[in-house]
């Protein structure tokens, strides 16, 4: 079935944006993609109709319960989970954060944590100052320098039986490795009692997103990282999230599990915005052809997406390997990642290059994009890091040629 892209541009207000005469070009979704027609129209009519805090009699207090638990169904359909499983915060760390916190009350010195060289700074900070504040251990799980590779063969041997939890993503936000999650939380649960930890914000927008199967204990998303507003949302398994003890107030929820993470009073505009996203999706997944069900409509439109972020991505890796000078760095197909592109060009700073994109109205990041460890492991701290391209199913064809255009004239 071919993919609607002029339907799908057609949901987001932002990319009829120019700049002077020419159309903007979004390259910087790993960093936060435009919202969808859907998130913003819910936001709005949230606030536009009349907002009140949960947990009343009357009817805007009413009205918002309802829309919280619409919220929590739809993003529970959208990674195959239940809602009592979800939680909403501000954003993916403030929530890592708190969960580091609440499960290490129960860890101390000599025991053990597992971080990677390859994941962004919100999965690797967290961790490490709950290993200075515990007296605990870590080890590093390293990845290959050429191919952007976690060295899953290695995990088995850093587990030990202190080991408490493993912490790792679902695709890197620096370099676009989509990593093995199943088969790395198979090895983990295997040689060990640790729990696993992912972080998804770089997966959920690419690839079908299966809690039930995959293997984590706990799992966080962003989810103005796939086309809604600015919210983080955790997801842990029921009876995990049941016997872990959350700082929070006394009235503060502690069911179901999940909401005990929801500290202080929410955004009920971002929580209508992604209810508003996942319908979007919802629609797309229709356009291709999805299930009756809402879950199989999401992940009809997560495969549309995937299959047509790959021929960009091909046409993208084909452009590039042309461009004098240009090094990329991670997965050198479209075998094992998602559309995010990094690269350096010999004799170019990565923010002159961002800088040169920029005057073209095409948007992409330079530097090391929180991914601290990548930067340092690759040897670009101290020359600027990396310029990073990123596209997701509402970029075109015809904006990939741009993009390899301006590089083109950059090194001629």
């Amino acid at each position: 079935m071919t993919f609607p892209i002029a339907a799908v541009r057609g949901h987001f207000p932002a990319l009829a944006t120019t700049q002077g005469w020419q159309p903007r070009v979004y390259f910087d979704a790993p960093g936060g993609t435009q919202a969808c027609g859907p998130t913003i129209m819910a936001m709005s009519a949230h606030l536009t109709r009349g907002s009140a805090n949960a947990g009343g009699v009357f009817a805007a207090s009413v009205e918002t319960d309802a829309t919280v638990e619409a919220a929590h169904a739809a993003m529970a359909d959208l990674l195959g989970a239940q809602p009592g499983e979800i939680a909403f915060g501000p954003n993916m760390t403030s929530l890592t954060l708190a969960v580091s916190r609440a499960l290490a009350r129960d860890w101390g010195e000599g025991d053990e944590l597992i971080v990677t060289r390859l994941d962004h700074d919100a999965n690797v900070m967290p961790w490490l100052l709950v290993a200075q504040d515990r007296g605990m251990t870590v080890r590093w799980l390293d990845f290959d320098p050429e191919t952007g590779r976690l060295d899953v063969a290695s995990l088995t041997g850093l587990l030990g039986p202190r080991t408490r939890l493993v912490a790792f993503g679902g695709a890197s936000n620096a370099l676009g490795t989509l990593n093995p999650v199943s088969e790395m939380a198979a090895i983990v649960h295997a040689g060990s009692d640790a729990l696993v930890f992912v972080d998804a914000v770089q997966s959920v927008p690419h690839v079908v997103t299966d809690v039930a199967t995959l293997g984590a204990d706990l799992l966080v998303c962003s989810p103005y990282k796939f086309f809604g507003p600015h919210q983080g949302v955790l997801w842990g398994r029921a009876e995990l999230l049941d016997r872990v003890l959350a700082y929070k107030l006394r009235p503060s929820p502690s069911q179901p599990p999940a909401r005990r993470f929801e500290t202080g009073t929410p955004s009920f505009e971002a929580q209508a915005g992604v209810l508003g996203m996942v319908q979007y999706l919802e629609w797309l997944g229709g356009e291709l052809g999805g299930g009756n069900s809402r879950r199989a409509r999401l992940v009809a439109a997560m495969q549309g997406c995937e299959a047509y972020e790959r021929g960009l991505g091909e046409q993208l890796l084909a452009g590039l390997a042309q461009v004098p000078g240009l090094k990329l760095y991670g997965p050198p197909t479209m075998d094992g990642r998602v559309p995010t592109f990094a690269f350096t060009i010999a004799g170019h700073a990565p923010d002159a290059i961002a800088r040169h994109l920029a005057s073209e109205a095409i948007f992409a990041w330079s530097g090391h994009f929180y991914a601290v460890e990548v930067i340092n492991r690759l040897g670009l701290a101290e020359s600027g890091g990396l310029l990073r391209v990123g596209l997701c199913h509402y970029s075109t064809a015809e904006e990939v040629e741009r993009l390899l255009e301006a590089l083109r004239t950059l090194v001629a």
